[in-house]
């Protein structure tokens, strides 16, 4: 690339960089129902066709920035799981204590990237309410979210997985009425994991962040007051729900 062409694409970034803070700055201040090119154009300085050569409609401006908001709680997510201990190697001699200790280890990591999700949503609760709230009127997400928005949940699949293929899982109750969906769900998102884990797995998907958005919220004010204990306990219980529990003594 040449010295002009760097710096070309060098200040295109720079200003697309510069497009999506100010898009974000009204997220936070107006919502994004009302998020509008020509004002973030207006606050930069810029005229509204200029700012067309970069996101040519408001949707394209909200498509980058919900790709850019699933890929940050994503990337808190794989880094939690990345820096999270490993597992203590069986000591010699110790048996089924050590075996125990080891069997913790799924929880640990399903709780340790539970809470990182948490930490994120508080940090940034505009762009957590853009891709988990509300959906924005006439907005519909195209295809591209897709791979940033499956981040976190490939995730949680690839710890149950993980589980699974080592020490095992207890496999939850599955009634009968279910197992048609139950099957389905497996065949389309994890065929290699049993058809009550991945319903299960569905389920704590939706009650992780159903505890995030109560708290974001404010539907537990007044209600919950330690709330990070309270998400540390939930948190583990919806990680036995899909089957991650140590092994009875």
């Amino acid at each position: 690339m040449s010295t002009a062409r760097g710096a070309r694409a060098r200040a295109r970034e720079e200003v697309t960089a510069a497009i999506k803070d100010e898009a974000r700055r009204q997220l936070a201040a107006e919502g994004a129902a009302k998020l509008s090119l020509r004002a973030v154009a207006r606050e930069l300085g810029m005229v509204s066709s200029a700012l067309y050569r970069y996101f040519p409609s408001r949707d394209d401006l909200l498509t980058a920035l919900i790709i850019d908001a699933y890929d940050s709680i994503g990337e808190a997510a794989e880094q939690a799981d990345v820096l999270l201990p490993k597992k203590a190697a069986k000591a010699p001699g110790k048996g089924r204590a050590a075996n125990r200790t080891e069997a913790l280890e799924p929880v640990r990591r399903w709780v340790a990237v539970s809470e990182a999700i948490r930490a994120w949503a508080l940090a940034h609760p505009h762009e957590y309410a853009l891709i988990f709230g509300s959906p924005v009127p006439g907005y519909t997400a195209p295809l591209t979210t897709v791979p940033a928005a499956s981040r976190v949940g490939l995730l949680f699949f690839s710890i149950v997985r993980d589980a699974h293929q080592g020490q095992g899982v207890a496999e939850p109750p599955l009634p009968e009425e279910l197992r048609p969906e139950a099957e389905r769900l497996a065949a389309d998102l994890a065929p290699d994991l049993p058809p009550a884990v991945v319903a299960a797995l569905v389920a704590a998907w939706a009650q992780l962040f159903g505890l995030i958005g109560f708290e974001l919220f404010g539907q537990f004010n007044r209600v919950v007051e330690d709330r990070a204990a309270f998400f540390t306990h939930a948190t583990t219980q919806i990680a036995h729900g899909v089957g991650l529990v140590p092994p009875r003594e």
